[in-house]
């Protein structure tokens, strides 16, 4: 299997980027000049699930690929795709931003030549979560790129609110679409070994996103934790509910931030306070110890923010559920005959749309996206959500 074989239902990029990648294999061999179609910077854009981190990695794999194809077998394709190539840095930000010191590290790095003389590759995941300084900082890279550096940048769109004019002007764009659930049931049955029903399931549930589909196909608190939620809408019969189902969808969500935090909380402290010398015995140790307060302190102000980060994150996967069940509502009330979003919930959309009017119905959803908006401005869960399910309940 090549390494575009983890690409799904994206035909149409993998086609530009292998007529790249074929580029950057001349280019290696021959020197800057010999062959078209190469550029030193990417913009992967696309909805959330349509595979834009997935292309990127992909694409870098191809690029280091020793036979220019993205072969998958060869060193070069399997270290990348592995996440351990020397010359491929992946910026994943696991807080609300990515810094400007973090940022003006990586472009020094990134000035390096490759260390197996092909490219120096950088994936940037979430490039919108860039603050101003470090689009800056990356704008000066990118702008003077070095010869043999490649920037993979993704991002749900090419708005401005996403990625600044000045740098999508200096990147080449690649659209990425919301794979079609064929593709993904596919994919789900032939490289993850998923049964045929339960894949077409999933495929048919996870609104087009290949990692959620896998994960609702594998895991069943993944499971549990949807239909819980798609329970809110027809479960709001008296007015205490709406305390009551506001605060089990944000503790489900601190949960689940939690219960992914945890573990990888505690091994990094253990592993920083091995590396400043706890529990060592010779000369230096102790004043190495009573220095490491300060490094555990910022070590727990980067956990905290991942965490908010996660909690914000399953949240918004909720509420993107619940924004597809008062679509399904409207299209069933309608009579379209559109896909719906939960098909396996078509008889609570059925019994929502005799209930409520198509415009109780807007409102209801119009407030689920409010909600959204208001925990991407840092408004407390607790508030924006019981001030959603309130809307939900009256309608």
């Amino acid at each position: 299997m090549t390494v575009w074989s983890q690409v799904v239902g994206q035909a149409d990029a993998v086609e530009v980027l292998t007529t790249a990648a074929n580029a950057a294999a001349v280019i290696v061999r021959d020197g800057p000049g010999s062959a078209t179609g190469m550029t030193h910077a990417w913009l992967f854009t696309g909805p959330p699930g349509s595979g834009r981190s997935t292309a990127a990695r992909a694409f870098a794999a191809a690029l280091q690929c020793e036979y220019g194809s993205g072969c998958g077998e060869c060193p070069g394709c399997r270290t990348t795709m592995a996440g351990t190539h020397a010359d491929v840095r992946l910026v994943v930000p696991e807080g609300l931003s990515i810094s400007v010191a973090e940022m003006r590290a990586l472009v020094q790095t990134a000035a390096r030549r490759p260390t197996n003389g092909r490219w120096q590759v950088v994936i940037i995941e979430d490039a919108d979560r860039l603050t101003e300084g470090a689009a800056n900082a990356l704008l000066k890279a990118v702008e003077e790129p070095p010869e043999r550096t490649v920037f993979l940048l993704c991002a749900p769109s090419d708005h401005p609110d996403d990625v600044s004019v000045t740098i999508r002007s200096r990147c080449r764009g690649v659209s990425l679409r919301i794979p079609p659930a064929a593709a993904i049931a596919d994919v789900l049955m032939n490289r993850d070994s998923i049964a045929a029903d339960i894949a077409t399931w999933a495929a048919s549930v996870c609104g087009g996103h290949v990692g959620r589909a896998r994960r609702l196909a594998t895991d069943e608190s993944a499971r549990d934790r949807r239909a819980a939620v798609l329970r809110i809408p027809l479960g709001l019969r008296r007015a205490g509910d709406v305390f009551t189902l506001a605060g089990e969808l944000v503790k489900t969500a601190e949960s689940e931030a939690s219960e992914q935090s945890e573990s990888r909380d505690e091994a990094e402290r253990d592993a920083l306070k091995t590396a400043l010398g706890a529990g060592g015995t010779g000369k230096g140790t102790a004043s190495a110890t009573r220095g490491s307060a300060g490094a555990l302190k910022e070590l727990e102000r980067r956990q905290k923010s991942r965490a908010t980060r996660t909690q914000r994150d399953t949240l918004d996967l909720a509420l993107v559920d619940l924004a597809g069940f008062y679509r399904d509502v409207l299209v069933t009330g309608s009579g379209s005959e559109a896909a719906l979003n939960h098909p396996d919930h078509a008889n609570s959309a059925r019994t929502a749309a005799a209930s409520w009017s198509p415009e109780s119905t807007l409102r209801r959803l119009e407030a689920v996206l409010k909600c959204r908006e208001a925990l991407e401005l840092n408004v407390k869960p607790r508030i924006a959500v019981e001030a959603m399910v309130t809307t939900l309940y009256y309608g």
